[in-house]
């Protein structure tokens, strides 16, 4: 297929884009360009691009695809916190606008990226694509509120779906050091100490960067009937785990490092256990290979490559608050998240 990947820029589309090259698609990238610097390791191929924000995307800019993947977005919790009109504008509002322009333009497939952090637990508990949404953040609520208007758009000739992510891990050349898994390894080879903030019992559902990308791309070619209109958590169920024992993982992984736990009031408690059932039974031949061990052992592996140092751990191009904080203090983007012209310094 001829494909649009949005955000091909990001931590997850600079992997995603040339494994579905590899894949026999004909890919072309869209992003706006807030991370195309931001480089830990060097990007395993280039597709032709666009560089677009995607709030002044027309029907010209997605003519002739047959299949959008739609990354680009705010990606996180903090970000979404620091202002809530640009979520609301980029996440929910460019989101859906974008759906409606590919089904004007006669786009079959619509891949949505959300998040299993919809769901909202503040207790351990096992939910499903049928579970209460319950969003408690900025983020959380454009991706609920994205998914169900652009759910309302499916027609015999325009078939979205929407792929829940679980906590995304795993080497990308535009790396974040700002999830779960990924603080604790570059952490732990960066300083051979990993800290858990609170008692450790808080679930998360890991899933590693490239199982996410094959699971898309088995979205991207499954029949229009196993996927019109569906929602799937992105994930499987043997990789729910607690985030006391993903630091216990990153620490083993990592000779002379040391694990300590803090107990501190006021630490993020928030629990997601998900249910990925659905997908193994939508998809039984699609398996998600990367365990935690595995990841871990790959991400040493690479941070040792480079010498990872706590000086590029802590560096703000990896973190995404601290990145567009930099890019609208330096005056390359201002206030609504849009370039000036003017280059930020690093």
């Amino acid at each position: 297929m001829r494909v649009l990947i949005t955000g091909h820029d990001g931590y997850i589309g600079s992997v995603m884009a040339p494994t579905f090259v590899d894949a026999g698609h004909e890919v072309v990238g869209l992003d706006t360009g807030y991370f195309a610097d931001c480089n830990l390791v060097s990007p395993a191929g280039v597709v032709p691009s666009v560089r677009k924000d995607i709030r002044d995307l027309g029907r010209a800019d997605v003519e002739g695809f047959e299949a959008v993947v739609h990354l680009a977005a705010l990606s996180n919790d903090p970000i979404g916190n620091l202002n809530d009109s640009w979520t609301e504008e980029i996440n929910y509002q460019a989101s859906v606008r974008l759906a409606e322009l590919a089904r004007e333009a006669g786009i079959q497939r619509f891949l949505f990226s959300s998040s299993c952090i919809m769901y909202g637990m503040s207790e351990a508990a096992v939910v499903d694509e049928t579970a209460p949404l319950d969003p408690k953040t900025e983020y959380a609520r454009s991706k609920v509120r994205a998914e169900r208007a652009i759910s309302k758009l499916a027609s015999d000739s325009f078939s979205p779906t929407f792929l829940r992510n679980g906590t995304v891990y795993g080497l990308s050349p535009r790396m974040r050091f700002d999830t779960v898994f990924n603080d604790l390894l570059g952490r732990a080879v960066a300083t051979r100490k990993v800290v858990v903030y609170g008692d450790g019992a808080p679930w998360r559902p890991v899933v590693h960067v490239k199982d996410l990308v094959r699971a898309f791309l088995a979205a991207l070619e499954a029949p229009r009937e196993a996927i019109h209109n569906e929602a799937f958590n992105n994930g499987a169920d043997h990789l729910n785990h607690q985030v006391g024992e993903l630091a216990r993982i990153a620490a083993e992984a990592v000779p002379g490092c040391e694990l300590e736990v803090l107990d501190r009031p006021g630490v993020d408690q928030r629990t997601y256990k998900a249910d990925f059932s659905k997908w193994a039974r939508t998809f039984p031949d699609c398996e998600f290979e990367w365990t935690p061990e595995r990841g871990a052992r790959e991400l040493r592996e690479a941070f040792e490559g480079i010498a990872l140092s706590l000086a590029d751990f802590e560096d703000k191009r990896f973190t995404r608050l601290k990145w567009l904080s930099h890019l609208i203090d330096s005056g390359a983007v201002d206030g609504e998240l849009r370039w000036t012209g003017v280059e930020a310094a690093r």
